[in-house]
């Protein structure tokens, strides 16, 4: 069994590498360029591959992986607990060699392109709606200026927007820049849409994004970016493993007989569990319209009652987290539940 590790500190250009056979050693170190670092691993025996999980890191673990190496992509926040001195490019491959060796990190999941390219699509996405708020922002501030208050809403904005360009308080000589900035927000609006709807179209042909549909406060948007962030469900050996990945669970300081629980942790892809929590918000104000909520609705309206609703808000989507990990391991849609004491009737 080889038990050779080499740490890979990846760059543009310039990749430091280094090679250990044994623990807490360092037998060789290299500065290869990006024409001969993949020609050093083509003659290099199979072996344990460490990298950070940062740019590039997903294209090169599948090339390596390619050539028959075992490759483990480090969570960069962990890695640098183990920096010793100054950070430069060796003292991050020492510190990737000793953190590969602690065994509760557990590595980040090496990304097919195709996983790579839904979540391109969803960055693309985010970034045009963050363009069209930038720039609807700018506009209402500007009309304010003038005296033309346009209500908050991004979704009426441009109608009234357009209506305020005839109002005498606007100069003449602006009138032509503001078409243009609600012209440009159109767009943005128009691009954003068409991505949604290829994701749609993918989500379509995707037999656990379909699962996943099924479950309340999930939409295609959170669907497809689970299915991408977690990328395979079985190395969670449970929900609460998931949820905890995602975020979700309360941040603990506990020490002695004395347990604290405190808001959640925030760990994890902030841009996934964002669209859970927005899900979450939108399948507990369904639960207060209809007339006969199941078991999962029925909960969370005793928490908002019990705890406020951004408190249920979360918990909720802890829960939703919790249902997804079941569902897609499984491979079995979401089934409602009457509540308990209708069924106990």
């Amino acid at each position: 069994m080889n038990t050779t590790r080499v740490a890979v500190d990846l760059a543009k250009s310039v990749f430091q590498v280094a090679v250990s056979h044994a623990p807490g050693r360092v037998a060789e170190e290299h500065r290869l360029s990006r024409a001969r670092f993949r020609e050093f691993f083509l003659h290099q025996p199979p072996c344990h591959v460490l990298m950070e999980a940062c740019g590039s890191a997903h294209h090169w673990g599948r090339e390596l992986q390619a050539l028959g190496h075992q490759v483990s992509l480090l969570p960069a926040a962990h890695v640098a607990r183990y920096r010793l001195g100054n950070k430069t490019d060796r003292t991050d491959t020492r510190a990737l060699l000793e953190a590969g060796r602690n065994e509760k990190i557990t590595p980040v999941p090496v990304k097919s392109v195709e996983q790579q390219a839904i979540t391109a699509l969803h960055r693309l996405r985010s970034g045009y709606l963050t363009s069209r708020t930038a720039r609807i922002n700018a506009v209402r501030g500007l009309l304010a200026e003038l005296g033309i208050p346009i209500p908050k809403g991004a979704r009426a904005f441009l109608p009234q927007a357009h209506r305020a360009l005839d109002h005498e308080l606007i100069p003449d000589f602006l009138r032509d820049s503001l078409f243009q900035a609600l012209e440009e927000i159109r767009e943005l609006e128009a691009k954003a849409v068409s991505l949604r709807g290829q994701l749609q179209r993918l989500g379509e042909q995707i037999s656990t994004i379909q699962l996943l549909l099924t479950i309340p406060g999930i939409g295609i948007l959170s669907a497809t970016a689970l299915l991408v962030t977690v990328g395979d469900i079985h190395r969670f050996r449970s929900g609460r493993c998931l949820a905890n990945y995602l975020g979700l669970t309360p941040r603990e300081s506990s020490s002695g007989l004395t347990r604290r629980l405190s808001r959640i942790s925030k760990r994890g892809d902030p841009y996934t569990r964002t669209l859970l929590v927005h899900g979450a918000r939108a399948a507990l104000l369904a639960a207060h319209r209809v007339r006969e909520p199941d078991q999962l609705q029925a909960w969370a309206i005793r928490t908002a009652a019990a705890r406020g609703h951004n408190v249920a808000t979360v918990a909720l989507a802890n829960r939703i987290a919790r249902i997804a990990w079941r569902v897609w391991r499984d491979q079995r849609p979401f089934q409602r539940h009457p509540r308990v004491q209708e069924a106990n009737a």
